[in-house]
């Protein structure tokens, strides 16, 4: 399988490269973003790419793909609507669209998050743009199209916020996160946890489109 992952600077993203490049069935790994991931590896090849609402430029590079891991994410918190939408959604599917024109056989994989508003109708803001998000994505041609919304996500191996405090919350809490990662599967899963179920999930498929924090520990 030769995939693209979005995001691989991220701490969803950092764990989702991390699986790829230790998995056997993984052949090559494109790694697109804004700033170089740091890391050297003989299956990794990376694009930094500035206008992520436009990638003419680099359509090139984007075709014979098998699968995409979209882990790019941003919160809401104390962002202005407009900004988040543009960040959340034209963003995501600025690069579906090209991959689906590009790789109509390919599986997209888009890491969104627990409670997301299917319906878009909700009073939660982020929930509706996520919501609709995964909606439009379901639509496009792909292969297939699947939703992962984990709930927490304990970073492991090396897997890191670009937030400072996150980090260490992280650090202190290690211990009961991996007690919620055994006793309450729908709590919380780990970095190594996602990127295993989303690769497992690009190759042999899941029932439904969109897979809970439940669903991805038990892949």
């Amino acid at each position: 399988m030769k995939a693209i992952l979005f995001g691989a600077t991220g701490m969803v993203g950092q764990g989702v490269l991390r699986e790829c490049l230790i998995d056997a069935g993984v052949t090559s790994v494109l790694a697109v973003g804004r700033s170089p991931t740091g890391q050297q590896h003989a299956k990794l090849r990376e694009i930094v790419h500035g206008d992520f609402t436009d990638f003419s430029a680099i359509e090139s590079e984007l075709s014979g793909y098998d699968a995409c891991f979209f882990c790019l994410g941003v919160s809401s918190l104390g962002m202005d609507a407009e900004r988040y939408r543009h960040l959340t959604y034209d963003v995501t599917m600025a690069a579906a669209r090209t991959l689906a024109k590009l790789n109509p056989g390919m599986v997209f994989i888009y890491v969104t998050g627990r409670g997301t508003d299917s319906t878009e109708q909700g009073s939660l803001r982020w929930a509706r743009v996520k919501g609709k998000t995964e909606n439009d994505l379901l639509k496009l041609p792909f292969r297939a199209a699947y939703m992962f919304r984990p709930n927490g996500i304990q970073p492991l191996h090396g897997v890191r916020s670009k937030t400072g405090w996150i980090n260490a919350v992280y650090a202190v809490s290690a211990p009961l996160l991996s007690y919620l990662v055994r006793a309450m599967p729908g709590t919380m899963t780990t970095s190594e946890k996602l990127g295993r179920a989303m690769i497992k999930v690009a190759r042999d498929g899941f029932p439904r489109p969109v897979l809970e924090s439940e669903d991805i520990n038990a892949i």
